[in-house]
């Protein structure tokens, strides 16, 4: 008897352990699958991507762009495949940007206006679309914004750091030998001399009326209006349509109306997510830092624009005053 109920209690140990050995087989390929397919070109993105595209049926495309604006190579590689997807019946972009810069905004900004040359594209505003942010919405061909959202912004700016002060505090002396007097100029080293500061000023002017331009081709507003508008103040999304910056105040519900009645869109369409492709190895790991960051209250966009960067920006802080100098 007690031979027999050894025999069963081996058998069920057996049984046990290939179950937990089955598991962590599936377990372990899964690890691998989450790490080498994403350096194989298969990612959250392309997945994403094929589903819209294997036979699912027309749609309307939503974009998010988020955070600081930078020359973010894959959201317009994004929307020149959309421009190319005959799927894809219309285009939303749900924005919610500071700005960026003023690069980043204009290859964006062209991006959209390729894309809305083959689809209908609205954008909807979500907290914030300043600057570059609302350059890019200026893009579309329809914009829809909360009553309390913020926009506007319309400026450039260039700011460089003074830290001759603190260096001589320090005692360290930074000399340079130049081709020309504004080599260089503004350097942290030293202060700006007055050439400096208007040479940088003819830039940042040069840049604002770009910007007013694209405006005011864009929108229904007199160029004289747009100067006025463009003083780097900020309006809610009431004020906004007051003042033409935007055409309807509402969100995706107002969209859709606009698409389906305005444009023709097939009424009822299904609205899906698209997202740039991950083509990195960490690729799938993506989506969890963002979620991570964002449950922090931080946001990722700030992780990728960190250190030293030259150039112009059209960017609103609420700090920042106007964004002229």
């Amino acid at each position: 008897m007690s031979n027999a109920q050894e025999l069963i209690d081996r058998r069920r140990l057996r049984r046990k352990l290939g179950f937990w050995r089955i598991l962590a087989v599936i377990a372990v390929a899964a690890v691998f699958a989450a790490i080498l397919l994403p350096a194989f070109g298969v990612g959250p993105g392309n997945w994403r991507l094929a589903g819209d595209m294997g036979g699912l049926g027309s749609s309307i495309a939503r974009v998010d762009i988020e955070g600081v604006v930078t020359e973010d190579d894959k959201l317009i590689e994004l929307l020149d495949d959309l421009a190319k997807d005959d799927g894809v019946k219309g285009v939303i972009l749900r924005v919610d940007s500071p700005g960026g810069t003023s690069v980043g905004g204009e290859a964006i900004f062209e991006a959209v206006r390729r894309l809305a040359e083959k689809k209908p594209v609205a954008s909807e505003v979500g907290t914030l679309a300043a600057s570059a942010g609302y350059l890019i919405a200026a893009g579309s061909d329809h914009i829809v914004a909360r009553q309390t959202s913020i926009v506007g912004s319309i400026g450039t700016i260039f700011q460089y750091v003074d830290a001759s002060q603190l260096l001589g505090n320090v005692g360290v002396s930074v000399n340079a030998i130049k081709s020309a007097p504004l080599k260089a100029e503004p350097s942290p080293f030293a202060p700006a001399p007055e050439e400096a500061k208007e040479m940088i000023r003819r830039m940042v002017v040069d840049s604002y009326e770009w910007f007013v331009g694209i405006v005011a081709n864009r929108r229904p507003i007199p160029l004289d209006e747009v100067r006025r508008l463009a003083d780097g103040s900020v309006f809610t999304g009431r004020q906004a349509l007051q003042n033409r910056l935007v055409d309807a105040i509402g969100g995706e519900i107002e969209v859709r109306r606009w698409l389906e009645n305005v444009r023709q869109v097939p009424k009822g369409l299904e609205i899906r997510e698209r997202e740039p492709k991950e083509d990195d190895g960490f690729g799938i790991f993506a989506g969890t830092r963002s979620m991570i960051l964002k449950a922090l209250g931080l946001d990722s966009g700030l992780f990728e624009t960190t250190g030293l960067r030259g150039g112009m920006m059209a960017l609103w802080r609420p700090d920042a005053g106007t964004t002229l100098p």
